[in-house]
Formats: C-alpha cells, sequence, structure tokens
C-alpha cells in the first residue's frame, strides 16, 4: 500500500513540477555577481513560523531542509516546505543560488527521494506570496521563500549564515521586476 502511495504521489509530484526551463547552477563560489547586487535587485528572506525555535540557518542547512535532506525541526515538528511555482522569478533563485539544482534536477531528486523514502513529503506548491504568507502562518513546521517588501508580521525571517536580509554581504537577492 506505501509503495502504491508513493507512485501515486509521484506521479502527481512529477506532473506539477514538469517544467520547460531550466538554469545551471552557479559556476563559480559567488552567490550572485556584484552586477545583481546592483540597487535594482531585492532580498529573498527565508520564512518560517513565528512559533519556530530556528533563528539561523548556513546556506548548507537551508540546502537540505529545502531539499528533504532534514525533516525536522528542533521543536520536534515536521519540516513542510512551501515554494512558489516553477516559472516564478523567487523559486528560479533558490533552486539556482541555493539548492543549486535545474527544475529537471530537482523534480528528479523529489520523485527519487519520495521512492526511496529518503524525502517524507513533497514540497507545497502555492502560487502567490500571500498563499506563502498565509500557508507559514498556518503551519508550525513550516518554510518559505518571500521578496523582503512581501513579508509581514505573521512569519518569522531567519538569518542566513548570521544575517538578516537587510544586512551587507546577505547572498539571497533577487533581481526586481523592473531589473529584467
Amino acid at each position: 500500500m506505501r509503495l502504491l502511495t508513493a507512485i501515486i504521489t509521484a506521479l502527481t509530484l512529477a506532473t506539477a513540477l514538469d517544467s520547460d526551463f531550466a538554469f545551471a547552477p552557479p559556476a563559480s563560489g559567488s552567490v550572485l555577481s556584484s552586477a545583481d547586487r546592483s540597487a535594482t535587485s531585492e532580498p529573498l528572506a527565508i520564512v518560517v513560523n513565528q512559533s519556530n525555535p530556528t533563528d539561523n540557518l548556513s546556506l548548507a542547512e537551508l540546502r537540505r531542509v529545502l531539499l528533504g535532506g532534514r525533516n525536522y525541526w528542533s521543536n520536534g515538528r515536521r519540516i513542510t516546505v512551501v515554494m512558489r511555482d516553477p516559472d516564478d522569478l523567487e523559486r528560479k533563485v533558490i533552486l539556482r543560488e541555493v539548492c543549486g539544482m535545474t527544475e529537471e534536477q530537482l523534480k528528479n531528486h523529489i520523485l527519487r527521494g519520495l521512492f526511496t523514502g529518503e524525502i517524507l513529503v513533497s514540497p507545497k506548491i502555492l502560487s502567490s506570496p500571500a498563499g506563502v504568507r498565509k500557508f507559514v502562518f498556518n503551519v508550525p513546521g513550516g518554510i518559505g521563500y518571500l521578496r523582503l517588501s512581501d513579508v509581514d508580521s505573521s512569519v518569522k525571517i531567519l538569518r542566513i549564515d548570521q544575517l538578516l536580509p537587510e544586512d551587507k554581504g546577505y547572498k539571497l537577492r533577487i533581481r526586481s521586476q523592473a531589473a529584467d
């Protein structure tokens, strides 16, 4: 029965994650070039439920969380990842800069993990920043990402490598629509 459920989940996920684009992981050790850090870029905040005791994750820990390598928070709550639609710029940045994967590689990673049992739950897919905020607010183990301008007091911003999105040197940045 569990195998049948895993196969059905995998097929459903394959349909949901199907995409026509791909991004290669960054070639250098730098997350973004200095041109991408211009005044036309905006920080991408990693957000969790307000009750989550975690305040900081390293970029490597964040990668493990997003890819299903870590399933529980320090308080024992199951981690539930929420991602934006595959065609959203925020998701493309997370895949490229944090996960170091293309959309196709992520899809294969999740399918393989669900099939082997290494990943307990596939990421939830939501289409709007408001949906991500509401989900993280309502799910104690929820984690997602938002443009800093989309964050409100209903969610908690995590430090990444000890830095908040407003701090100099924060690595997760997205070029604003005006810069594209």
